[in-house]
């Protein structure tokens, strides 16, 4: 009998980032066309602008709020990841069915620029209690600590995550 295995505990994304929880909410996370699935390969050229995110609550009223973090847990590099976390985007006070952009950004989204080897970009989304009155941005963006910041802010675990890929692109040639 086959078992089914958490691709976010295979990609290692559960241990590195988050702890393991129950999927609460549905996350969907494009970029133009392309969707993002459990460790699936985007190009950092791809990625350049911010992604259309939308999160639902599978057991929550529409009328719920929402904070996204979105990091890269192998910066600088994989072997070496001696500022894990690189923090991406924090977006907060997300409606329930509406996209992210209708939230408060607290950090600007940072696309993907990947130095060297295959980096995990990881997106986590968190149910809030209250809107989110009082929230500093971080002053730095490396050594950034998901579980830490879902502690500081009262948001206990996440309701959903997802994670892809994406490694440094080969440079044009000039000819």
């Amino acid at each position: 009998m086959a078992r089914s295995v958490d691709p976010l505990v295979v990609g290692n994304v559960v241990g590195d980032v988050i702890d393991n929880f129950a999927r609460a909410a549905d996350m969907t996370v494009h970029y133009g066309p392309k969707q993002v699935t459990n460790g699936c390969e985007i190009k950092p050229s791809a990625t350049v602008h911010r992604p259309n995110l939308q999160i639902a609550g599978r057991h929550f009223d529409d009328n719920k709020l929402f904070t996204l973090v979105m990091t890269d847990p192998d910066a600088p590099s994989p072997s070496e990841p001696n500022m894990r976390e690189w923090l991406h985007w924090i977006v907060t006070d997300i409606p329930g069915t509406a996209d992210a952009s209708q939230g408060r950004e607290i950090v600007p989204y940072m696309g993907p620029r990947p130095p060297i080897g295959i980096h995990r970009y990881v997106f986590v989304a968190f149910r809030q209690q209250n809107p989110m009155v009082v929230m500093m941005a971080p002053q730095v963006r490396h050594n950034f600590s998901t579980r830490a910041f879902a502690a500081q802010y009262g948001l206990g675990l996440p309701v959903a995550a997802v994670y892809f890929n994406a490694q440094k692109e080969p440079a044009n040639k000039k000819r």
